[in-house]
């Protein structure tokens, strides 16, 4: 079998002190399941590892049970390949070598999202901010960031129902985890 590197995506870990894990710990708790190249980026709880064997869901179902043993809370963990990351980044429908990596971000889902999803987000509401679906991610042009963008508000509603994980990076993680899973 076949090596590949992976990114564990974290959500919602290591925010105002509460859910905390601790990347060392990670990188650890990584390396206990077997995993090889363990590294970490931030402490918002991105992972890069190798491994054999697995699939994106199985590798993140392992990953989301090692953490509850370990830590005693759920965290939903979405795993990608570098090649799927690097898809997704070229697939920008933004000019994100002219924005300012804070104003793009991209919302990765646990499975595809039917643009119907969406339909009652009124974007030119919202404009100069917009948004668009790619391949289980969403892209978000935010001019004054995340933290005060309306229409991500929006967005994340109708994005987490149903089931579906989502977890959103700025662009400059993006970039970096294009990087950092370059076989």
């Amino acid at each position: 079998m076949a090596t590949k590197t992976y990114a564990a995506l974290l959500r919602g870990i290591n925010v105002s002190g509460h859910r905390k894990v601790p990347m060392a710990e990670l990188r650890t708790l990584l390396t206990e399941l077997g995993h090889g190249g363990v590294r970490t980026y931030l402490q918002s709880g991105n992972a890069v590892f190798r491994a054999t064997g697995g699939d994106e869901e199985s590798l993140a179902a392992e990953v989301r049970t090692a953490i509850e043993e370990r830590f005693g809370f759920a965290v939903d963990v979405l795993v990608r390949d570098g090649a799927y990351l690097r898809a997704v980044a070229d697939a920008c429908p933004f000019p994100a070598a002219a924005l300012e990596p804070r104003q793009l971000h991209v919302t990765y889902f646990s499975a595809p999202v039917d643009a119907a999803r969406f339909a009652a987000v009124d974007q030119p509401a919202h404009l100069p901010e917009e948004f668009r679906l790619g391949d289980r991610a969403l892209y978000l042009y935010a001019p004054d960031g995340l933290g005060r963008s309306k229409l991500a508000e929006k967005l994340s509603k109708p994005a987490v129902n149903k089931g579906i994980i989502a977890t959103s990076r700025n662009w400059n993680t993006v970039t970096q985890l294009v990087e950092m899973t370059r076989d």
